[in-house]
Formats: C-alpha cells, sequence, structure tokens
C-alpha cells in the first residue's frame, strides 16, 4: 500500500459569498483546487478547536488553583481597583469602610 492517504468525496453546501471566497483562491493561484481551499479551513477549524480544548483545560487547572489557594487577600472589587491604583501609582491605598 502506498503512503497516499485515502480521500473521501463529500459533498458541502456552500453560500455563495463562499462560494466567492473559494473561487477566488483558485483563481488567484494560492490553491490549485476548491478542494484544497476546504481542506486548508478544516485544517486551520482543527488546530483552532485543539487550542480551544488546551484553552479551556488551562482555565479549569488555574480555577482549581485559585480555589486551593484559599481565600483573597481583598475584601472587594473596590479594594483590588485600589491595589492596582497603587501599583500604578495613581492615589495612596486607603481601606474600604464595612
Amino acid at each position: 500500500m502506498s503512503g497516499t492517504p485515502k480521500v473521501a468525496k463529500v459533498s458541502v453546501a456552500l453560500t455563495p459569498e463562499m462560494t466567492e471566497l473559494v473561487q477566488q483562491a483558485v483563481a488567484s493561484g494560492e490553491y490549485a483546487s476548491g478542494s484544497e481551499v476546504i481542506r486548508e479551513a478544516l485544517r486551520e477549524w482543527k488546530y483552532r478547536r485543539t487550542l480551544k480544548l488546551h484553552d479551556h483545560d488551562e482555565l479549569r487547572r488555574l480555577w482549581a488553583e485559585g480555589l486551593a489557594s484559599g481565600p483573597g487577600r481583598f475584601g472587594s472589587i473596590e479594594d483590588i481597583k485600589q491595589e492596582a491604583r497603587r501599583r500604578r501609582g495613581a492615589e495612596p491605598v486607603m481601606p474600604t469602610q464595612g
């Protein structure tokens, strides 16, 4: 058996705008065929989807890490804003009442 991957023909319905984009890509010489355009689009979609799944996993990990680290040192969003301003040098820190 050769190293050539098997391919399956699939019929896909595209909007006129998408069809025009595929035709322009082929006409410009950027791609040899409409199938090549679609395959490239699917590879990009698969890549972005993989990145998105990785980002979700990373966010879950960071969330769990944050929860495990215990309570925060700021009592309110205003306290957080004041600390950010202090770090930026915009105003001195004054603890909130309450």
